[in-house]
């Protein structure tokens, strides 16, 4: 019994590794599709700064539904990094990304994390909680930029 589910636990291991292989056409589709995950991130991450910094109105609604949004895309570019070929090249990714792709990866699953903080503070509706949140979200969103995004 013990053989039987350690094999079936390396056939769905090893599965979910080809899939993941083979979810993006080429490189340049895994480029293109972080570029598009980064850009709704951008988005949504610059209306709710918007309104923390009071250049438009707070309005809770729509930080909750900006805050659900980031929480739905923050898992999705990071798969379109490991790719074969998009370490060559591709928007405004350093080569430090592939270098210490440890690190990348950490502040990636970090920045994870933070966006389901935001949601739970936005949640609340209480501005003081989203904007400790929010504050903890773009620090790392700041720390990944310095070290892994050409400006």
């Amino acid at each position: 019994m013990k053989k039987l589910l350690c094999t079936a636990l390396f056939a769905t291991l090893a599965s979910a590794n080809v899939s993941a292989a083979t979810a993006f056409t080429d490189a340049k589709d895994a480029v293109d599709y972080r570029q598009s995950a980064f850009t709704l991130i951008r988005h949504n991450t610059g209306d709710i700064g918007d309104m923390l910094q009071g250049k438009v109105p707070f309005d809770a609604k729509r930080v909750q539904q900006r805050a659900d949004a980031l929480a739905a895309v923050a898992p999705l570019p990071w798969a379109a990094f490991s790719t074969p070929g998009t370490e060559t090249g591709g928007g405004d990714a350093k080569a430090e990304i592939w270098a210490d792709f440890k690190d990348f990866t950490a502040k990636a699953d970090k920045f994870q994390l933070d966006t389901k903080a935001l949601q739970t503070a936005a949640q609340s509706g209480d501005q003081a909680k989203i904007k400790a949140a929010f504050a903890t979200f773009r620090g790392n969103c700041k720390a990944c930029h310095d070290k892994y995004k050409a400006d």
